[in-house]
């Protein structure tokens, strides 16, 4: 078999592929703003481990299924036992307590509910309870800012500012008597943390602050010098989340502790991105919990709203909304509680599932938002509904702890450089086979393959329930497409596919589908496999999903490898900068001036 497959690839392909894995020794990807810096010296350390994370495998056109497969379950009776009586109460807090529309008037939060949710410990879920927190793992963190995501995501934010980074930094770097010092008033919200990265000058590319910390001659202290924008205290005006403050911070010599350093001297970026990618993982369920809500007044409304003698729910295009509304929805719920369990697994990586849960959490939240709105019409652009303050709170969920455009090239970077490691490790052991023919012949045989359109054996066969067999025989292809693609990637431009961002962007979202797609036949087939009530429910909403997930996967990476493609994106860069140079529209107004 191997024989008939060289036969039907071109010499010039094989030539390229050894040209490549011989002619680097070390490939290394230059560093990209922002994350990727934090993730080139990651690697640098480990270029030659494996890793178990499923997204990143899917670069090397690998099914790595542990994480995903089968769909995690990671809390006991007595942790489920102990998060409903948690859930049950909080719930009724948000309904009867909490008033977000008022919470909005003040631009922050109501009196009555600060102290509510201070005395139910809201701002301290994951501080041990010997330091005086609630102690949750982050799947039962992730159920309770589910439910405040569904109610307000202002209040929202001001907790997850406070807690999922703000002093995040503590609890994974802290030393003990750090942790003693601060965790407890921040857990009773005595104290209120925040978290200052982002500077005039440094957005999206973090390693370029220009803080300073400056140690005293004497060793006890540090001077700070510098500014921050956008922290949680006395509030700018902005389009959402106003009741969580924004504002400016300033560092005018000011002296802090030297045994406040949190993690090592010098290591103070690779503690911050730490922070930011532990945290992601919130945002999801929160979204998940906001789209559940609106579904819900979505539904209401189209289930009672009469137009042409009929209900509108009965009309095909509301159906369409309604579905791919709720399809979003189980995705997004899919992958939060996929990362929730993997972080509670004591998975080593999880930093693209994090990355990808974020993205697709806050663009399908921001897609269902603004779908409920047209479904309910004028009455959804009008305040009383409460729609429209959840879709301009929605908003900055695609910019802030990482844009949504620096992630995506964070996860297709990230996975091309792991990509190319392996490729490095393979040319090694062709060098240098060790009795480890056999290996080195299985690997070249699905390159192979998969070069010339021919699935190369992937199988979830035993693990997936028999009636999802088809949308499981979907994923497989589409990580066969996949790592053919970005070999070819590697093959056609190698290090300097870092300034290949329309192909970049495509790889992303396709790699975030494939995710997708695993995570939801993973639940799925959980579902029908315990003979869930919902299960037929659950196999329609994946099915479907798979189908398109699947579509959009293909022509994203046809477009990744099509010089049809290709010219269209020189065309865009061509039109960006002259709209540039010219500040503004460039073509001439129809009416002659």
């Amino acid at each position: 078999m191997l024989r008939l497959i060289r036969t039907r690839l071109s010499a010039s392909w094989w030539r390229q592929l050894w040209a490549q894995a011989l002619a680097t020794p070390h490939f290394r990807l230059t560093s990209p703003p922002y994350y990727i810096t934090h993730q080139k010296g990651r690697y640098s350390n480990k270029a030659n481990k494996e890793s178990t994370s499923f997204v990143m495998n899917l670069f090397n056109g690998k099914l790595i299924p542990d994480n995903v497969f089968p769909f995690p379950a990671v809390l006991s009776m007595e942790q489920m036992q102990f998060l409903q009586a948690l859930v049950d109460p909080c719930t009724r807090f948000f309904k009867e307590v909490n008033d977000p529309v008022e919470n909005e008037k003040l631009e922050s939060i109501e009196k009555t509910t600060l102290a509510g949710l201070k005395e139910m410990g809201a701002f301290g879920l994951q501080v041990p309870e010997e330091l005086g927190g609630v102690g949750l793992t982050n799947t039962q963190y992730a159920r309770m800012v589910e439910v405040v995501g569904v109610h307000d995501l202002g209040v929202g934010i001001s907790l997850g500012a406070h807690q999922s980074i703000g002093f995040k930094g503590i609890l994974l770097f802290g030393t003990q008597s750090q942790k003693e010092k601060y965790l407890p008033k921040l857990a009773s919200g005595e104290t209120i943390a925040a978290f200052c990265l982002t500077e005039p000058s440094s957005g999206s590319d973090a390693a370029s602050i220009k803080t300073l910390a400056e140690l005293s001659e004497c060793g006890k202290f540090y001077t700070l010098n510098g500014g921050k924008i956008w922290i949680s205290g006395p509030p700018e005006k902005k389009m959402g989340i106003k009741c969580s403050n924004t504002a400016e911070v300033h560092f005018d010599n000011v002296k802090v502790p030297a045994e406040n350093l949190l993690g090592e001297l010098g290591k103070g970026f690779l503690v911050a991105m730490n922070i930011l990618n532990n945290g992601r993982f919130g945002m999801a369920s929160a979204l998940a919990g906001t789209m559940r809500g609106v579904i819900v007044k979505a539904v209401d409304h189209a289930a009672n709203r009469k137009q042409f003698g009929d209900k509108i729910s009965n009309y095909g295009a509301i159906q369409e909304k309604v579905a791919r509304m709720a399809m979003l929805h189980y995705v997004t719920e899919s992958m939060a509680y996929v990362v929730s369990a993997n972080m509670d697994m004591k998975v080593p990586d999880y930093m693209l599932e994090a990355a990808i849960s974020k993205i697709f959490a806050s663009e399908a939240a921001w897609h269902v938002t603004d779908e409920c709105i047209q479904v309910l019409g004028g009455m959804g652009y009008m305040q009383e509904a409460g729609v429209e303050r959840v879709l301009r709170d929605l908003r900055i969920f695609r910019i802030f702890e990482g844009t949504n455009d620096i992630l995506r090239l964070f996860v297709a970077l990230t996975g091309i450089e792991y990509a190319g490691v392996q490729l490095k490790n393979l040319r090694t052991t062709v060098m240098n086979p060790s009795g480890k023919t056999e290996t080195i012949l299985k690997d070249i045989g699905m390159r192979a393959k998969r070069k010339v359109g021919i699935p190369t054996g992937l199988s979830l066969e035993g693990i997936v329930h028999p009636g999802l067999d088809n949308s499981a025989y979907l994923v497989t292809r589409a990580i066969d497409l996949f790592g053919e693609a970005i070999e070819s990637l590697l093959l056609k431009y190698g290090e300097k596919v870092i300034d290949e961002q329309f192909h970049l962007k495509r790889v992303a979202d396709a790699a975030i589908d494939i995710y997708g797609m695993a995570v939801v036949i993973s639940r799925a087939s959980r579902s029908l496999s315990l003979g869930q009530p919902t299960a037929e429910h659950e196999k329609l909403l994946c099915q479907t999903w798979s189908h398109e997930a699947f579509e959009r996967v293909r022509e994203n990476l046809r477009a990744v490898k099509s010089s049809t493609w290709n010219q269209s994106f020189a065309n865009m860069k061509l039109i960006s900068n002259a709209v540039v140079r010219n500040q503004g529209i460039l073509a001439a107004h129809p009416l002659g001036f």
